[in-house]
């Protein structure tokens, strides 16, 4: 994955294949950081000290990621994002079945070497309220087709 970003990626972007938790990051002074799918793979209280270190002031931390179930407080979304992958589905298999690719086909060379999680640890709520406590101002909102969304700027100054 880390091959085809930097191919995909301008030559003024640093793609950097490492473990966040292990590896000390090559610099303390990025503009944005971006986390696809990859947080709830690590303890959060853990990463966004890290992360946030090496953001520069102004800097941006963006994050997508997988939420636990939390039907008590999220049934509305759940059931409008059941509804919508059931719709999908029947659009792309409508596709298949008329000749065009137009899903997304499944290469079974590749679906091994993906990591899987199928239990995320936290629920957006949690998430909002541990990301709080490291992030002031952080925004954690609940998208459609189960993610989240994490968004934060680094204060200018230390007292904002």
């Amino acid at each position: 994955m880390i091959e085809e970003a930097k191919r995909r990626t301008p030559g003024n972007v640093n793609c950097v294949l490492a473990d966040v938790l292990a590896d000390p990051l090559p610099g303390t002074d990025y503009d944005a950081i971006f986390s696809v799918s990859a947080l709830h793979h690590m303890p959060l209280k853990d990463s966004l000290p890290v992360l946030e270190a090496a953001l520069r002031p102004g800097g941006v931390l963006a994050a997508i990621a997988l939420p636990r179930l939390d039907l008590r407080h999220e049934l509305p979304v759940e059931i409008v994002a059941a509804a919508g992958h059931c719709l999908l589905g029947a659009m792309f298999l409508a596709k298949r079945s008329l000749g065009r690719n137009g899903g997304f086909a499944k290469d079974g060379s590749t679906r091994s070497a993906m990591p899987v999680v199928m239990d995320p640890p936290l629920t957006t709520r949690e998430v909002a309220s541990q990301a709080a406590a490291v992030l002031p101002g952080v925004r954690v909102r609940r998208l459609l087709f189960w993610r989240y969304l994490l968004i934060w700027q680094k204060p200018i100054h230390p007292d904002s």
